[in-house]
């Protein structure tokens, strides 16, 4: 039988055993880390991958809606690839930062004074960085949420308008006036986005007291559903336009509320046509909108 007594030598323990068992810890960390980013990779593409229900992709507009929403599934997956990307990092620290203080601990170094130091560090650098922590956190939690996204028309509060960018730390938008505006992701407190799944136009015609309102209404039905039968239109007004009747009564007249339901940023363009229809009809039907004239003057 073979003399097997060297296993109990210093010097095997020492350059055998202990780099033999660094070794085998390394390749189960870069397993782990491989199995790791493989389930974070299917988790993400299942993520990215985006379908309108069966009954709404089936029909004509269903099909428009799809087509027009390509870049929505763009950023779906530009979205979901910045996700991974993260938690893959994430991942990959703490898999190696377990296995270096695993390797540490089996070559004799005592980790506790290591990882004191680090946690101490640790303390300190989050005190002095409390704002960074807090809107990377919030850029996190944004992109998990979906909350908005590159294209989407965006009420910020302080700021609103088109976004250009999404990062971790700052959110960049353009308003309507070309101003591009920077915000620490930290002090979003509350976000209003017209870019999602559908909109709405909500248009408050307003017409004179002696008008027949019978007769406005009938010519807002008729002209909102002409628009939404017209072939430029399919896709971009969704659902039969409504007409809510009369809202409320101004000083100036009757307002009586029409509203269309239309993919997402097309509410304006919708919008402004709409009004340009109405006028002609009320001009030709002789209903009069009002019209508050203001002395050269001014009022005194």
């Amino acid at each position: 039988m073979p003399d097997l007594d060297f296993l109990d030598e210093p010097w095997f323990h020492r350059f055998v055993e202990v780099p033999l068992r660094a070794i085998i810890i390394i390749v189960f960390a870069l397993v782990l880390r491989w199995v790791a980013n493989r389930l974070i990779d299917r988790l993400i593409s299942r993520a990215a991958k985006g379908a309108m229900p069966n009954a709404i992709a089936q029909t004509k507009t269903g099909t428009k809606m799809a087509e027009r929403g390509e870049p929505a599934a763009q950023r779906r997956r530009q979205r979901a690839e910045a996700t991974g990307s993260l938690l893959k990092s994430i991942a990959t620290g703490i898999i190696l930062t377990i296995a270096v203080v695993t390797i540490l601990a089996s070559f004799g170094i005592p980790v506790a004074p290591l990882l004191t130091s680090a946690g101490i560090v640790g303390v300190a650098l989050g005190f002095g960085a409390q704002t960074l922590v807090k809107d990377f956190l919030a850029g996190i939690s944004m992109m998990l949420e979906d909350q908005y996204g590159v294209g989407d028309v965006v009420d910020l509060g302080e700021a609103a308008g088109t976004v250009e960018s999404v990062g971790l730390r700052v959110t960049r938008l353009r308003d309507v006036d070309g101003t591009v505006w920077y915000v620490r992701n930290g002090e979003i407190l509350r976000v209003g986005n017209s870019s999602q799944n559908w909109a709405r136009t909500v248009l408050d015609i307003t017409v004179a007291y002696e008008s027949d309102l019978d007769e406005a209404q009938r010519i807002l039905h008729d002209v909102a559903n002409e628009m939404y039968a017209e072939k430029a239109f399919e896709g971009v007004i969704i659902e039969p336009p409504e007409v809510w009747g009369v809202e409320r009564f101004d000083k100036d007249g009757v307002v009586v509320r029409v509203v269309l339901k239309t993919a997402p940023l097309e509410q304006w363009g919708v919008a402004r046509a709409m009004r340009q229809r109405v006028k002609h009809r009320f001009d030709a039907a002789g209903i009069r909108i009002p019209v508050t004239i203001v002395p050269p003057g001014g009022y005194s």
